[in-house]
């Protein structure tokens, strides 16, 4: 089903991480955290390749063995805490196009801490992406605050974060809002490297339930990932 426009997805894998210590790599029923997104992106009918962007070697052996490609290990510049995830892409991107002569129209971002994304979910996100004409686009779930429920707590004193709050509105009566999940992005080539964003002027969203929306950042994530495993067997 690819076609002649090329998708590149990058997993982007930093060694260190301060929240969950080895966080890409640890196990997950069983199997490597990075190996869920490698998987669910060489099972999309639409993305060409698939790199991992790593630091660490051992996250370079771990994820060529699940048939990833990890064509270089990532400069010490771009393996901080302060390094920006556009940046890391258009290395990427630069790196196919100067040495590899290979170009890429759309660039998808898969973070590796979003294991419960599937390979439909890619499909169905670039289908969105490609059907509404998007020049970028980012997953979504339904938010489990709304703005208005939000208190500031100052010195003892609560209040309303939002100015016209009031203290009888009822959640049921609150239009749905929606967070970006962290998930699925994906972006034109040249919004990406000649604009130098990842959010065009026709930014679509691709909505996933909650229940595929974890976002591991810490143990608790990575007990509720385990658990929701679990009860989908």
């Amino acid at each position: 089903m690819k076609g002649s426009t090329r998708c590149l997805a990058v997993i982007p894998a930093r060694g260190g991480s301060k929240g969950l210590l080895h966080k890409n790599i640890r196990l997950l029923d069983h199997k490597p955290l990075i190996n869920y997104t490698i998987e669910a992106a060489m099972n999309s009918h639409y993305i060409d390749e698939v790199v991992v962007s790593t630091d660490s070697v051992e996250i370079a052996r771990i994820a060529k063995s699940a048939g990833a490609k990890v064509p270089f290990i990532r400069p010490v510049e771009l393996a901080t805490d302060q390094a920006a995830s556009i940046d890391v892409l258009k290395h990427v991107v630069h790196y196919y196009e100067q040495e590899k002569k290979s170009p890429f129209e759309h660039i998808m971002l898969l973070q590796p801490t979003s294991p419960l994304r599937n390979a439909n979910d890619i499909d169905q996100a670039y289908q969105t992406f490609i059907n509404n004409e998007g020049d970028s686009l980012q997953s979504i779930t339904i938010a489990d605050n709304h703005p208005y429920l939000l208190r500031e707590w100052n010195f003892g004193k609560l209040e309303p974060y939002l100015k016209e709050q009031t203290d009888n509105l009822r959640r049921q009566d609150l239009s749905e809002l929606y967070v970006l999940n962290g998930a699925i992005y994906i972006v034109e080539r040249d919004l990406l490297m000649i604009q130098n964003t990842m959010t065009g002027s026709n930014n679509c969203g691709y909505l996933m339930p909650q229940e595929r929306s974890v976002d591991i950042d810490n143990e608790l994530d990575l007990k509720w990932a385990e658990f929701l495993i679990q009860i989908s067997k």
